[in-house]
């Protein structure tokens, strides 16, 4: 699925607030959702339009593709529900992410330049103030800006895909969450068979369980990069004279999504344009990858449009997710407690069209989907038992959502899947 944004917002001063796959177009999916109708009332009948509830809720914040906002949503994950409090912050918002303990959001853009905001969340407003913004580009690349951020594991550090530039980026974060100055940018190399694939794009990063390694998955080079990292400095760097390591997927598959498997010794890679599933051996003293299973997320009978696009491991490591943009659909696997390979056991849809992104609840209890052509966030049960997934019925309209993030007050939680 076409990741390229739509023309961007210029830039604000600090301070200041390849070919598409075939599939419906906006225009058609907005009016057959009656999307103008949403944006007025937002909300399904029967959830409670409250701003601030009288009991404990959450936050959401949801970036927007090529729409230059972000919105937020109250949660109230004891009965479920949601209620819109609008557009927050009028910022280009390719990705967002949360501080694990501090009211704290990152919101990377997709302006020339590498644009990162960082916001202070008013816990019982919901409403944003820009603290800080940094760019991550030394001279501004074309456009198509930043693919993702993410935290490290204590929250030290954001890990950044710069998509336009082809190249992965760390900047250290004070006690605050504030940030500091860049810390180390790679510079990814390759290309791949599809015309999407002209030079590297850096979809996802994230640091192993030792600490040592930074892996990179990139769309537009076939490859996961394997970088030396060093916890303490937070750079990232190719540890050896002749470049990083790196593990090649199939020419055209297009590496999106990363994740770790609690266990520490298994890697789990979602490939976007082939939309399969691989389960790798993940070798920590010798930052290396080694191929177990290949998986389709793609229905048997799938035919047309071939788009995975989010991958998240449920806190306990039984159950991964993944979404299935040619279907429209989420796909559920169980993992094996011992070798973490996988077993499909639910394909279920999305409840709307282009599940850009999902995220786990940090209480396990509740899946989020971003479906992104049909302009609505909507709301999923999870069965801890089973990991299986039920769809409540529950959605707000959001214009063209692509990623959501938690402010849990009670529990403390950050970005994206979980």
């Amino acid at each position: 699925m076409n990741d390229s944004p739509r023309p961007q917002p210029q830039p604000r001063t600090a301070g200041d607030g390849g070919p598409t796959p075939s599939r419906p177009s906006r225009r058609t999916v907005l009016t057959a959702v009656t999307m103008s109708a949403a944006a007025a009332t937002p909300l399904l009948a029967g959830t409670p339009a409250v701003a601030v509830p009288d009991r404990p809720s959450d936050l959401l914040y949801i970036g927007t593709w090529g729409q230059g906002q972000v919105y937020a949503v109250r949660f109230d994950p004891g009965r479920g529900t949601m209620t819109s409090l609008g557009s927050v912050a009028q910022v280009s918002s390719n990705w967002v992410a949360t501080h694990p303990t501090r009211p704290i959001l990152y919101v990377a853009g997709g302006e020339q330049g590498g644009y990162i905001r960082v916001f202070r969340i008013d816990d019982a407003s919901g409403a944003l103030r820009q603290l800080d913004e940094i760019t991550v580009e030394t001279v501004p690349t074309g456009s198509g800006g930043l693919s993702y951020i993410g935290l490290t594991s204590n929250a030290d550090a954001l890990l950044v895909a710069d998509f336009a530039a082809g190249s992965a980026v760390t900047v250290p974060l004070g006690p605050n969450g504030g940030l500091r100055a860049v810390a180390s940018v790679v510079q990814d190399v390759g290309s791949g068979p599809s015309p999407r694939q002209t030079g590297p794009h850096p979809h996802c990063v994230v640091v192993d369980p030792s600490r040592r390694h930074a892996l990179v998955a990139d769309f537009g080079a076939d490859r996961v990069f394997v970088y030396d990292y060093d916890p303490a400095t937070h750079r990232m760097s190719a540890g050896a004279p002749d470049g990083p390591g790196s593990y090649a997927t199939a020419p055209g598959s297009g590496p999106r999504r990363l994740a770790f498997h609690p266990n520490g010794r298994t890697l789990y890679l979602l490939n976007e344009l082939t939309a399969d599933l691989q389960v790798l051996r993940w070798d920590a003293g010798q930052g290396e990858l080694t191929p177990r299973q290949v998986l389709s997320t793609n229905a048997a009978d799938h035919t047309g449009t071939t788009s995975a696009a989010e991958l998240a491991v449920s806190r306990d490591g039984r159950y991964l997710y993944t979404s299935n943009r040619g279907e429209n659909a989420l796909v559920v696997f169980s993992a094996d407690p011992a070798t973490g390979l996988l077993t499909e056991t639910q394909r279920i849809p999305c409840a709307g069209v282009t599940p850009w992104s999902f995220a786990l609840h940090p209480g396990g209890r509740w899946l989020f989907v971003a479906n992104e052509a049909s302009g609505r966030v909507s709301l999923f049960s999870v069965d801890r038992a089973s990991g299986r997934l039920t769809d409540t019925g529950a959605s707000v309209a959001v214009p063209y959502p692509d990623c959501i993030a938690f402010r849990t007050r009670q529990e403390g939680h950050g970005a994206g899947p979980s």
